[in-house]
């Protein structure tokens, strides 16, 4: 077994997961920010005048941005844990991270394009 690597629990697992989560929130502002666009949007979905479905694919896609701010606090930290000296390939692995969550807000852009667009105009 790894000497970094605990005993696999269900429990411990979860309480890891939950700290991370609480640490992003914590630290990121841009994630607390993405949490109140959740927020607004998760409001907005549920009230539109559409179906159930719909209203499930509206607020589902809202989880794709917070997953990749996520992903990219990760790369951010593994970086810095390595260098906190300009480098050009830290550069780039951050840039990618930050890649991940612009890409991530066009899928959900798209993503409501298209189920308000079913919802409305077909």
């Amino acid at each position: 077994m790894a000497l970094n690597k605990p005993d696999y629990t269900l429990f411990k697992n979860t309480r890891y997961a939950l700290n991370g989560l609480a640490e992003v929130t914590r630290n990121e502002k841009s994630f607390r920010l993405q949490l109140l666009l959740f927020v607004a949007a998760g409001v907005i979905a549920w009230v539109l005048p559409v179906s159930f479905v719909h209203h499930s694919v509206l607020f589902v896609s809202l989880f794709i941005p917070l997953m990749s701010e996520i992903i990219n606090s990760a790369i951010e930290r593994g970086v810095d844990l390595v260098t906190f000296e300009h480098h050009e390939l830290a550069k780039r692995a951050k840039d990618a991270g930050a890649a991940l969550v612009f890409v991530s807000f066009l899928a959900v852009g798209t993503i409501w394009a298209l189920t308000l667009y079913d919802a409305f105009c077909v």
